[in-house]
């Protein structure tokens, strides 16, 4: 997605990129192309996946089953907000730091639902968000030759915000899965991201400019199959090793990220930055695996 925004040497063989600005229209039309693939994919297998997800999804419209439906909506909404931020953010500063600061969000996660459900955080908890809110600032660029202020300011504010935005789906999906199976659920938020991103063109077009259609589709559907690829992983190691060890696997995106930009564009970070990519990884497995530490501790 980084290269769909600005110009690197792919594989140190080919220079690709710069199709497109990263500002609020380009995010749409990149989520719009992407969900276009994604939509119809989830739903082919969501039959397969969970046999009754039709029958499910006609339940919704009936009256007693309105208020599960307009959480789903809700939070298909945060779905495509935290998606647009995070778009933006991935365009204006390097993509490991872009997600590390967006992977942020259990410290944001953790506040809310003790906002919410009163589940008030333990004393671990609070020491693992310090140090999760700590490695995100290590990870903060300075403004450079290459990134001035106002681009890196945007670009923090954007990663952060998306990471902010995406607690807020976190929990209310958490009270929505409570009635609704995860596969239906996660159908709706595609599609309500994929409409108002449409939507959205419609009434915000991008400037009348020649656009490269070629790379940019390539780029949504590989975008795409890797956002497909990902869930239904996610969810087949759920079901194989259980919420909790998928979590704490899960927790190793900001390194992997930050290695696979280094590896395919040359994106590179200061020891600092890696210092700060390691804490805030580590702090998310840690936070994922706070049950499992718990039980181990004798009289718990």
């Amino acid at each position: 997605m980084r290269v769909l925004f600005s110009e690197h040497l792919v594989l140190g063989l080919f220079l690709l990129g710069g199709y497109v600005k990263p500002d609020l229209q380009s995010s749409f039309l990149l989520m719009f192309m992407r969900m276009l693939l994604v939509v119809p994919l989830m739903a082919s297998l969501a039959f397969k996946l969970y046999p009754s997800a039709g029958k499910e999804f006609r339940q919704l419209f009936r009256r007693e089953s309105w208020d599960v439906l307009i959480q789903a909506l809700v939070c298909g909404v945060l779905m495509f907000v935290y998606i647009a931020a995070l778009y933006i953010g991935i365009g204006l500063i390097p993509t490991g730091i872009a997600m590390t600061l967006f992977f942020t969000y259990p410290v944001f996660t953790a506040l809310l639902a003790w906002r919410f459900f009163g589940e008030r955080p333990t004393l671990f908890r609070w020491l693992v968000m310090v140090i999760i809110l700590g490695g995100g600032v290590l990870t903060i660029p300075q403004s450079s030759g290459n990134y001035s202020s106002d681009t890196l300011t945007t670009g923090i504010v954007a990663s952060v915000g998306s990471g902010v935005v995406y607690a807020f789906y976190k929990v209310f999906a958490q009270k929505c899965l409570a009635n609704l199976h995860p596969v239906p659920f996660t159908w709706i938020s595609f599609t309500c991201t994929l409409l108002l991103a449409g939507i959205s063109l419609i009434f915000w077009p991008l400037p009348s400019t020649q656009l490269n259609w070629t790379p940019l589709w390539i780029g949504s559907i590989l975008s795409g199959l890797i956002s497909f690829i990902g869930h239904t992983c996610n969810n087949v190691g759920i079901r194989m090793i259980g919420a909790t060890k998928a979590s704490i696997i899960g927790a190793s995106s900001p390194a992997l990220t930050a290695l696979i930009a280094w590896a395919t564009i040359s994106e590179t970070v200061n020891v600092m930055q890696i210092l700060g990519i390691v804490v805030v990884t580590l702090g998310i497995a840690l936070l994922s695996g706070e049950g499992v530490l718990r039980s181990k501790v004798p009289g718990d």
